[in-house]
């Protein structure tokens, strides 16, 4: 039994607007729906657990897609919160030691290929996993000037994306001990890390995008167009 918990509950600052980045259309559908369908889609994902907003007026009350259940809970203030809060309220039925996912809801071009090769992976490391992208970029360390004063190696960099995979225990107790101790958790191996363990890190495609900005959006949608055929 696998579950994702998407965390939704954001208000998308960064990208502007009064409409939720999730809720964007691209192709006549919201991202979160386009993020939806993608997990829906594989077989080996048993239910997806949405996290909202307490006043979302957006959400369009899906309940199923695919055959799998969509269910629905209130986050917090934080991803951390929202991401516990969407654990706290998986189903009875998912046990301590089940996989559960964690996947960002403004993150919809999430190639087939790298959810099938994340949970093969993932399954069978004794933490669990997470999709990164190596960084090929020059990296440089700036100093309080604003001044480029070191390049940093980059051999061992990466660029963490989701989803992210665990056990819901580990998951559940890796946040909680984190929140505990007042710390900003900015992803969910952050957590775990702390705990003292090593997630697998899978190498993903650069098409799994976060959408932050408006010009995210644009890039979100080519490479949308090019998953689904759009491009001819």
């Amino acid at each position: 039994m696998t579950w994702v918990v998407v965390p939704a509950a954001g208000k998308g600052v960064r990208f502007g607007g009064d409409l939720p980045k999730q809720y964007v259309q691209v192709f006549g559908r919201s991202l979160l729906h386009h993020t939806l369908t993608l997990l829906c889609r594989h077989p080996d994902i048993t239910g997806v657990q949405v996290v909202l907003a307490r006043k979302d007026q957006h959400w369009p009350g899906w309940r199923e897609m695919y055959g799998k259940p969509i269910k629905t809970c209130i986050g917090g203030a934080e991803r951390a919160d929202s991401v516990l809060a969407g654990l706290r309220a998986l189903p009875d039925s998912v046990r301590e030691r089940d996989w559960v996912l964690v996947h960002d809801a403004a993150r919809p071009c999430l190639p087939a290929g790298d959810l099938v090769r994340l949970l093969e992976l993932g399954g069978s490391h004794a933490v669990g996993a997470l999709l990164a992208e190596p960084v090929r970029d020059t990296i440089k360390r700036s100093n309080a000037r604003g001044e480029s004063e070191q390049t940093v190696p980059r051999d061992t960099l990466w660029r963490a994306q989701t989803p992210q995979m665990f056990r819901r225990a580990t998951l559940q107790r890796a946040l909680e001990t984190a929140l505990a101790s007042g710390l900003a958790i900015t992803d969910e191996a952050m957590a775990v890390e702390r705990l003292g363990l090593l997630p697998l890190l899978v190498e993903g495609s650069s098409c799994n995008l976060k959408v932050t900005t408006e010009d995210d959006l644009a890039v979100a949608e080519f490479w949308l167009g090019r998953l689904s055929g759009r491009d001819g």
